[in-house]
């Protein structure tokens, strides 16, 4: 008679992410998982067969991985798992910012915290010199196009744009700047693959969805 193969151990990961569903304590579960885990073996299972665990390795990501995770992180996107994709949505965009030296990291920081307030010319400023010296971070790039689409310069919005996305192919909210910007030019066949990039980066994106829907109706009815 044959022997039962034992289950395969579920990584405790799993379990440090649930006590952290009970507990919404974020730094607690940082120093739980950070304990065991770096953010390699994180990035390995991230592409667990247990959804549980994709959860957990996802979640742990976004709060320490760095701008290397971005590929793995741009993969969860797509994850047959509705929960992954949040956790991917909500943590690729702080992954974005982790590159470059700390400086540069709270220059970036600060630019996103100028867009959010609506100080669009000052965001500019700022995005332009830090572009100067690290022309390679993709978010000061998108940063930039984002307060000039705020300002109505969506030319200048869409260059910005494509520099995001040449250097960063994951960045769905640039594909997605760059749809709107195109969409105030009257450009709705560009706007349409712009909006459909962004659509296969992140499949969550509704209201692209919703856009892409209406525009290629338009398009196809001239």
């Amino acid at each position: 008679m044959r022997s039962k193969k034992p289950k395969p151990r579920t990584p405790l990961l799993s379990a440090l992410y649930g006590q952290y569903l009970d507990s919404r304590d974020p730094a607690g579960f940082v120093h739980k998982f950070s304990k065991r885990y770096t953010p390699g073996t994180l990035e390995q299972l991230a592409c667990h067969h247990a959804r549980e665990v994709r959860r957990a390795a996802i979640c742990a990501l976004g709060f320490v991985g760095d701008y290397s995770a971005n590929h793995t992180m741009g993969r969860a996107l797509l994850d047959d798992d509705r929960t992954v994709r949040l956790l991917a949505e909500n943590g690729i965009r702080s992954v974005w910012t982790r590159v470059g030296n700390k400086p540069q990291q709270r220059e970036i920081d600060a630019v996103i915290r100028l867009n959010n307030a609506g100080e669009y010319q000052k965001a500019i400023r700022r995005a332009s010199v830090l572009i100067d010296h690290a022309p390679w971070f993709a978010e000061a790039w998108n940063q930039r196009a984002v307060a000039r689409f705020h300002l109505k310069q969506f030319a200048e919005s869409i260059r910005d744009c494509h520099e995001a996305l040449e250097i960063n192919p994951y960045h769905y909210i640039a594909a997605t700047t760059m749809g709107r910007s195109y969409l105030e030019l009257h450009n709705n066949g560009a706007s349409l693959e712009s909006f459909r990039r962004a659509l296969r980066l992140n499949p969550n994106l509704e209201g692209v969805r919703t856009q892409v829907v209406r525009l290629t109706r338009t398009v196809e009815d001239k």
